[in-house]
């Protein structure tokens, strides 16, 4: 709680420095604030027991038949001629999942970087930022499904370095980049990861394709590359899809490669501007337990979103299964015996 306090007030300091300073200074800048909270209810069907099992393999949502919070986020983004700065703080469970290696203050960190555009085709950004691999983002209200899809959970969350945005023409814009390992926000460690993404779009801008890298070594000398692949596309005013597939290989210092591969189909219809349905479909594919898994694994999520201004209410039904039984009924007691488990999420997320 101290730390959360000690956040709060160096965040607050901080924007009331930069009114002083706006105040004083001719060559005045822009202040943007924003922010998010999020909070859900998840029970699990095949594991109401109070047996401490949640049946969920999946960031954020490892709970069950219990109120959570998700995270509470504070963004401050600064900009002043070709500079712009950018704090952004959570606060909470998802938060703390999502700076896993971080401890203290850090862990609180989502992103902090800065940005120099010396011309409107480039860009450079130092510092760290969430990563450009996969559909879903960390933040909970830019997703039209609360519970996260298993791409998510084992790819990188983000990348704490320096990149280069490119605008290389009508269409097409690219990403080139050099971070630290994977999900680290320090590492005194000779190796670092390459970034890179060519984002091609129509001129409408309703069909999006990326083709994603990331890959390196960790501080463990493992060689890790994920190549990934998103693709978005608007039918109608009511109706869009989106794709991801990905494939992540690893090799240890001392093995032989193997990899993960998934893919996910994204199907979004909005009936009015008050209610949205996402139905969801997703393999994971981890046979050789690179993930941990060791199985093969699929989720069917189907989620309706509510929307009352900047409150959404998402009711969500769920269904994971696996070639082998991995999850746990009520009356298991020493090992899992089901291959399929059901879900109900009542989650609410609201921004500003």
């Amino acid at each position: 709680m101290e730390r959360v306090k000690y956040l709060i007030g160096i965040f607050l300091l901080m924007i009331t420095a930069t009114a002083g300073a706006q105040d004083t200074t001719v060559s005045k800048g822009s202040l943007t604030l924003a922010g998010s909270v999020d909070a859900y209810y998840r029970y699990n069907f095949a594991n109401a027991a109070d047996s401490g099992r949640t049946n969920n393999f999946t960031s954020f949502t490892n709970s069950q038949n219990s109120f959570e919070l998700g995270m509470a986020s504070l963004k401050a983004d600064y900009t002043i001629g070709k500079v712009e700065a950018v704090a952004d703080l959570g606060f909470g469970r998802r938060a703390e999942e999502f700076s896993y290696n971080d401890k203290g203050t850090l862990a609180a960190i989502k992103q902090a970087y800065v940005t120099y555009a010396p011309s409107g085709k480039v860009k450079f950004t130092i510092g760290k930022w969430m990563t450009h691999v996969g559909y879903e983002l960390c933040d909970a209200y830019l997703n039209r499904n609360y519970s996260m899809d298993y791409m998510f959970s084992y790819g990188p969350f983000f990348h704490t370095g320096i990149k280069a945005d490119i605008n290389a023409g009508k269409n097409i814009t690219l990403m080139a980049g050099i971070a630290d390992p994977t999900d680290r926000v320090s590492a005194s460690f000779s190796k670092k990861n390459i970034l890179g993404q060519v984002h091609v779009f129509s001129t409408n801008n309703k069909v999006n394709t990326y083709l994603n890298y990331s890959g390196g070594k960790d501080i463990a000398e493992t060689s890790v590359n994920q190549v990934d692949l998103i693709f978005t596309g608007i039918v109608n005013s009511r109706f869009s899809i989106g794709y991801n597939g990905t494939i992540r290989s690893v090799k240890p210092a001392s093995g032989s490669r193997n990899a993960w591969w998934a893919s996910a189909v994204y199907f979004n219809y909005d009936p009015s501007s008050v209610l949205g349905l996402t139905l969801r479909s997703e393999y994971f594919g981890d046979n050789k337990g690179v993930a941990g898994l060791g199985t093969g694994i699929y989720d069917l999520t189907l989620s309706a979103g509510i929307h009352i201004d900047a409150l959404t209410i998402i009711p969500e039904f769920r269904l994971d299964g696996a070639k082998d039984p991995v999850f746990y009924k009520n009356t298991d007691t020493n090992a899992p015996s089901s291959r399929t488990t059901g879900s109900f999420i009542l989650a609410t997320t609201f921004h500003f």
